[in-house]
C-alpha cells in the first residue's frame, strides 16, 4: 500500500523551529537586559506563560499552567521578578522595541508615530492605576488601567515604542495606597494629554525618519509640535 505524506506537516515543523530559535534569541538580549543572571529564568517562564493560551495571565495561572507540580515554587519566583527584582523596565523595552522594529524595517520603513491611550479592564482596587475611567475597550466608563503609548507604524504594521502606565490623580495622592503597592516617589500625576511628548524621548533616540506624527485622545502633532486636546496645567509639573 503506497502512503502519501503531507508536505504540511514537515513545514510546520520548520516553522515551529525557526519561531522557537527566534524566541530563545529575543530572550536572550532581554536576558541581558534584566541583569543579574538569577533573572533569566523567571523571565523566562513569565514570557513563556504570556504566550500559553488562556485569558488570565496573572502570575498565579500561568505558574500552574507552566509547572502543574510546582505551582507555589514557579508562582514565587515569577512573582518576585515582576514585583521586586531591581530591573529596569525602561531597558527591557527598548531591546523589545529594536527587535520588533528589525522585523517592522524589513517590510517597509517607518512613517508615523502614533500617540494614545490604551485602557485593561481590571478588577479590584489594588493595581497600581486602577480606578472607575474611560476604557477604550469597553467604550465606557469601567475600572481599569491606562497606559499612555507610542507607537512606530508603516504601511503594514504598527508596534508599541514607549509605554508609561496613567496614574489617576486619586491615585498619585493616596499614600497609603502608592507605600503598599511601591510606587516610586518620583511618580506624580500627570494627564494623559500631558505625558505623550515626554515618552518620544526613546523613540526620537532611536533616529526613525519623520513624516509624520498622529495622535489618539491624547492630541496631535502638528509641525513637530504637540497639541494637547486639553492645555497641560502648569503646576502638574
Amino acid at each position: 500500500m503506497t502512503r502519501i505524506l503531507c508536505p504540511c506537516r514537515g513545514s510546520a515543523m520548520a516553522r515551529a523551529a525557526v519561531a522557537e530559535e527566534r524566541f530563545e534569541r529575543f530572550l536572550e538580549r532581554l536576558g541581558a537586559a534584566a541583569g543579574h543572571a538569577d533573572r533569566r529564568g523567571p523571565l523566562r517562564a513569565y514570557l513563556t506563560g504570556l504566550l500559553l493560551p488562556g485569558e488570565r495571565k496573572s502570575v498565579e495561572p500561568m505558574a500552574a499552567k507552566l509547572e502543574p507540580r510546582r505551582v507555589r515554587a514557579r508562582h514565587q519566583s515569577m512573582h518576585h521578578f515582576v514585583a521586586e527584582a531591581p530591573w529596569e523596565d525602561r531597558e527591557l523595552l527598548r531591546v523589545a522595541r529594536d527587535h520588533a522594529l528589525e522585523q517592522m524595517e524589513r517590510h517597509a520603513p517607518v512613517f508615523a508615530w502614533i500617540v494614545d491611550d490604551t485602557g485593561m479592564p481590571k478588577k479590584g482596587r489594588h493595581s497600581v492605576g486602577v480606578a472607575r475611567q474611560y476604557c477604550g475597550v469597553l467604550g465606557k466608563q469601567e475600572n481599569c488601567q491606562v497606559a499612555v503609548t507610542v507607537s512606530l507604524a508603516n504601511e503594514v504594521m504598527s508596534v508599541p515604542a514607549a509605554y508609561r502606565l496613567y496614574v489617576p490623580e486619586a491615585w498619585a495622592k493616596d499614600r497609603q495606597r502608592r507605600k503598599a503597592a511601591h510606587v516610586p516617589t518620583s511618580v506624580r500625576f500627570r494627564t494623559k494629554w500631558c505625558s505623550g511628548p515626554r515618552y518620544l524621548a526613546p523613540v526620537r533616540s532611536r533616529s526613525v525618519s519623520l513624516r509624520m506624527v498622529r495622535g489618539g485622545s491624547a492630541g496631535r502633532w502638528m509641525n513637530g509640535r504637540f497639541f494637547p486636546l486639553t492645555p497641560c496645567p502648569l503646576s502638574r509639573g
